[in-house]
């Protein structure tokens, strides 16, 4: 199989779907590998690297995706994009289809095989090429909280941590899975009073004993939301529904009960937002402002740390990706039930429930494909 990996063109997105030692595996395996020039400059990983392992460097995107069977990436294609991608090529990467209508359909219309990091699962019902990015974002959403909570960015001026004699800021976060715990876990280490809800009481129960003593938790209800806002300084958004669009657990109406400078981060932006005002962001252009409260919604948040994300990412896709091209996308998926439901759109059928249901669409079982 021919292997593409195009250089990521989102604003800010500094990551590679693969490294050399991929091309590599794919190269002494019988495949051949397209690496975009550049692609993986921003990660650390320069072209010569690249075609040490056995890759061809390729200068001209279109020809790269022209020439591909399977294009590797790391975010969604994008609008100068959609042209590029053609019936049966196989696209490997995170497409969030739920929170975008436009994106479904341009790969619905283009007829190709659209394979999705965040819906592949484990037996166990976790999502291995999720998790690595969550861990990423949800430390990250930390910082840049404590962060955007300084005066001279639009915050209300307060110290995360506190000092002696001056009590530590107060945190929320909504959802205890991978990105809140460790959301949580940093802003507990910088000394902030942390809350973390959920709707889980097991998960709770557990949390409750193995966090640190100033992480605190409660039952996720809008009850109990509207109840913290009015004290909290930071709200960090950690809702997941897998392939689906986020729940809005904060409401426009709801940011009057917050304090002017309180900062709102939505690491859910990827699936449409928890927060009914979010927008997504950028590097470039992080935060805006509502009632007073900032929001920082930016949707490729790894992307701003590239050598740390880049190795997380891979290191757990690139099982899956020799998967496909060694045995082609149907016979990986029959073989394997949790890669065969990161299939989310095959040649114009959506095939993954929840991503049909979001835009009100048709759903197509994927055994109609694979049959």
């Amino acid at each position: 199989m021919r292997i593409g990996v195009p250089k990521e063109i989102k604003t800010h997105e500094n990551r590679v779907a693969l490294l050399p030692g991929g091309v590599k595996q794919f190269v002494q395996q019988g495949h051949q590998v397209l690496i975009q020039k550049d692609a993986g400059t921003a990660s650390g990983y320069p072209d010569g690297r690249y075609a040490a392992e056995g890759a061809r460097i390729i200068d001209d995107p279109d020809e790269l995706w022209d020439r591909s069977e399977m294009i590797m990436k790391v975010k969604e294609p994008i609008e100068e994009e959609y042209s590029r991608m053609r019936r049966g090529q196989v696209i490997f990467t995170y497409f969030h289809f739920a929170a975008s209508q436009p994106l479904t359909e341009a790969v619905v219309d283009s007829g190709a095989v659209a394979i999705a990091y965040e819906t592949v699962e484990k037996p166990d019902g976790s999502l291995p090429l999720l998790i690595p990015m969550s861990e990423v974002a949800g430390r990250m959403a930390a910082q840049e909280g404590a962060k955007y909570l300084e005066k001279p960015l639009g915050g209300r001026g307060v110290l995360l941590g506190g000092i002696p004699g001056v009590p530590p800021a107060k945190t929320l976060v909504l959802g205890g899975g991978i990105v809140g715990v460790n959301a949580a876990k940093v802003t507990a280490g910088m000394g902030s009073s942390t809350t973390i809800m959920d709707i889980n009481i097991s998960k709770l129960r557990y949390l409750d004993d193995v966090m640190p003593r100033n992480v605190s938790t409660m039952f996720s209800s809008e009850v109990n939301i509207r109840r913290m806002l009015p004290d909290v300084d930071l709200v960090i958004g950690a809702v997941l529904k897998t392939g689906a669009k986020a729940p809005h657990l904060i409401t426009r109406q709801m940011l009057e009960m917050m304090e002017s400078g309180s900062v709102l981060v939505d690491v859910a932006i990827d699936q449409g937002g928890c927060f009914e005002t979010s927008k997504p962001t950028t590097h470039d252009a992080p935060t805006f402002v509502v009632n007073d409260v900032l929001h920082y919604c930016v949707a490729n948040m790894p992307g701003a740390v590239p050598h740390t994300s880049t190795l997380g990412l891979t290191n757990a896709t690139l099982p899956y990706a020799l998967a496909l091209a060694n045995k082609g996308w149907k016979q990986a998926a029959r073989e394997d039930p949790g890669l065969q439901k990161g299939v989310n759109i095959v040649e114009g059928d959506i095939v993954y429930e929840n991503v049909a249901d979001a835009f009100g669409a048709d759903h197509t079982p994927i055994e109609s494909h694979l049959a």
